[in-house]
């Protein structure tokens, strides 16, 4: 029997300081975009958690794995505390969208603003960076709905393994099912990564383009 769990989030690791603008359509820009990045520090935040998390339940499946079917009492509690975290974890994964479906409301706010730029090339710079960032979004919510479904696959088998004349047969044909699940995870994460990294160079080449004075720090 195998679960494999390999997936993690990149969010935002750039923090920002504007450096002697007015409030041009460029700063109302800079300001909306900022924004959405301190939005997003429940994401972070909520990652933390997920992770250690997932950890803990990797550990009670590995514990459980060890032990023979004559030790079933055992089996059933260690299952029970799975299930616990797994509730938890759940818990977590909804606060985790709450804060990316805020910076996304925050983040456009930049679309009527940049219908009022001037200059073409910054103009197609910013219109360039918003739709990558909508297909970030979009790419969270893939995310977000295959994790979700993994979640669900998780408990159903944490409740098979109480099961006391459970067959061997079944058993395997559910982690079999969810060793996918997990690889659709791990393939929208990274789209969802990848997505990430562009944003961040592309709003980037915006600041630079719009003559937009900042200063980068990054995130320990």
């Amino acid at each position: 029997m195998k679960i494999s769990k390999s997936f993690f989030i990149i969010c935002f690791g750039i923090l920002l300081f504007l450096v002697g603008c007015g409030d041009s359509p460029e700063t109302q820009i800079y300001n909306h975009l900022e924004e959405a990045v301190h939005l997003e520090d429940g994401f972070k935040k909520q990652q933390d958690e997920i992770a250690g998390l997932e950890k803990k339940e990797q550990d009670i499946y590995k514990e459980i794995i060890e032990l023979g079917i004559d030790e079933l009492d055992k089996i059933k509690q260690l299952s029970q505390e799975a299930i616990t975290s797994i509730d938890k974890r759940s818990e977590k994964i909804k606060l985790e969208k709450e804060s990316l479906d805020q910076a996304k409301e925050e983040f456009e706010k930049t679309k009527d603003v940049i219908d009022k730029l001037k200059d073409t090339e910054v103009k197609k710079e910013a219109t360039t960076l918003y739709d990558t960032m909508e297909k970030r979004y979009d790419a969270y919510q893939t995310l977000n709905k295959v994790y979700n479904e993994s979640i669900d696959l998780e408990k159903e088998l944490y409740e098979m393994l109480q099961i006391e004349d459970l067959q061997q047969e079944d058993l395997q044909a559910h982690i079999e099912k969810l060793n996918v699940k997990y690889q659709e995870v791990i393939n929208a994460n990274d789209s969802f990564n990848e997505l990430t990294t562009k944003y961040n160079e592309l709003k980037k080449d915006f600041y630079k383009i719009a003559n937009i004075n900042v200063k980068y720090v990054e995130n320990k």
